[in-house]
């Protein structure tokens, strides 16, 4: 029988809906919904990242933590620089 709720099919399903906000965030960059002026964007892209950080913690890989914690910092700074520009 077929364990669906099993942690390592737990982390599978947070990854994936990870991998979907990030690429719809480019998705909308691309068809012009989005542009970098768009805190949404950011907010996408940091929800993406963190759930692709937290799949992680279930199914390591060094090189795909790294780069989601250079994403994590980078949409950080985007929110950061849009309530900047704003006020």
């Amino acid at each position: 029988m077929i364990n669906f709720f099993s942690l390592q099919n737990i982390g599978h399903a947070i990854s994936m809906i990870g991998m979907a906000c990030v690429v719809f965030a480019y998705f909308a960059i691309e068809r012009g919904w989005l542009d970098n002026k768009n805190i949404k964007l950011y907010v996408i892209n940091l929800i993406g990242a963190l759930l692709l950080l937290i799949s992680l913690l279930i199914n390591f890989n060094l090189g795909s933590f790294i780069i989601e914690i250079f994403w994590i910092i980078i949409s950080m700074m985007g929110i950061i620089n849009y309530y900047k520009i704003k006020n």
